[in-house]
């Protein structure tokens, strides 16, 4: 008989004593699919949205009971007592940040910037207005994303040693007709979260070697398949395998972190990326020297969208309360993110090593 599935594992962000307003600036396809579930699921109220398309705007107010549509981001800036939510494309957000009172509170739509010169003027630029600022880098915040951070705090998968991410399956890109002409798409705003993840489970490597390239299918779109290598030293191996464009149905299709350590193992499923945007249901498994009863199921409590948008939102309240101790994802540690993007991309620029020919030594 299989084991009963474990429920014990930390897997929600705890919420604010007193959560704040929200005003949400930017009323794209992420704030309708994830920013607004996740907020009216788990109580934090909207007070207001903005964005420079305001017929997207009213829709959006109109799906999810939103009483006040600004018009101007200018009037949106001016609510009182708010935490600014900004679901703003890269290019957008120095500006709506110069925009804020000094001293908001703010979540900023990762990327961080369309690149490192731009993570660095929005880093500067918070410090600059005295902004509490944070990156809206999720991932990590996911059910899953938190039962495996609590997995290796109690010591059951031991030293992780190595770690693997692996997708194989068909993204709709025409959903995002925003990305087409963008120089940098495939790391800046899909990898971006697994090297995120990543440093919030191994730290920062020394480096990383990596390729990123299109696909002829993918019309458009300057790159859409990954494979990379992050270097953690002799006796830990970490790597990605990217493929956005498997296109032979659902068997041999992927979507899979794995997390190996000395004492245990676990494996999780990004359901929300198969048959994406309906997609499947998140899955966690995982094994450890410490548990008896070989591999164990984790019983998600709901899945990476919309519920990690509870996490990054309720830290940064309750930091901003002095509930919490740490801000998870601000400005300083998301610029480390966007580094690692960065770094990525010169490499993959960079070219690989050359294979001596017959005539060189």
């Amino acid at each position: 008989m299989a084991p009963e599935p474990l429920t014990d594992l930390r897997q929600a962000w705890p919420l604010p004593t007193a959560p704040r307003p929200i005003v949400v600036i930017g009323a794209g396809g992420i704030v309708h699919d994830a920013h607004l579930p996740a907020y009216g699921k788990h109580g934090f109220a909207v007070a207001g949205i903005y964005d420079v398309d305001q017929d997207r705007a009213r829709q959006r107010a109109k799906d999810w009971n939103i009483e006040v549509v600004h018009e101007s981001l200018i009037s949106a800036a001016e609510t009182k007592g708010v935490v600014f939510d900004l679901a703003t494309p890269p290019a957008a957000h120095l500006q709506v940040l110069e925009a804020l009172p000094d001293g908001s509170t703010v979540l900023i739509q990762k990327p961080m910037g369309g690149d490192l010169r731009e993570a660095t003027a929005i880093r500067d630029l918070c410090r600059t207005k005295n902004l509490t600022a944070a990156v809206n880098f999720q991932l990590r915040f996911s059910p899953m994303g938190l039962a495996v951070r609590d997995l290796i705090d109690r010591g059951w998968l031991g030293e992780v040693v190595d770690l693997e991410v692996h997708l194989n399956l068909l993204t709709p890109w025409h959903l995002f007709p925003f990305l087409k002409g963008m120089d940098r798409v495939e790391i800046a705003v899909h990898s971006i979260h697994y090297l995120d993840f990543i440093r919030s489970i191994m730290g920062e490597p020394s480096g990383i070697y990596a390729k990123t390239l299109g696909h002829p299918a993918a019309e458009g779109m300057a790159q859409t398949r990954t494979s990379a290598i992050l270097d953690y030293g002799a006796m830990r191996r970490c790597c990605l395998s990217i493929n956005h464009n498997y296109a032979r149905g659902p068997e041999f299709e992927d979507a899979s972190i794995r997390i190996e350590g000395t004492r245990g193992c676990a494996v999780m499923t990004l359901g929300l990326l198969l048959n994406y945007p309906e997609g499947k249901p998140d899955q966690l498994r995982f094994v450890s020297d410490d548990v008896e009863g070989g591999w164990q199921s984790v019983a998600l409590e709901g899945g990476w969208f919309p519920d990690a948008f509870r996490g990054t939102m309720a830290n940064l309240q309750r930091f901003t309360a002095g509930e919490d101790d740490s801000l998870i994802t601000d400005v300083a540690d998301a610029w480390s993110t966007m580094a690692l993007v960065e770094a990525a991309y010169r490499s993959s620029d960079g070219g690989a090593t050359p294979v001596p020919t017959g005539s060189q030594p």
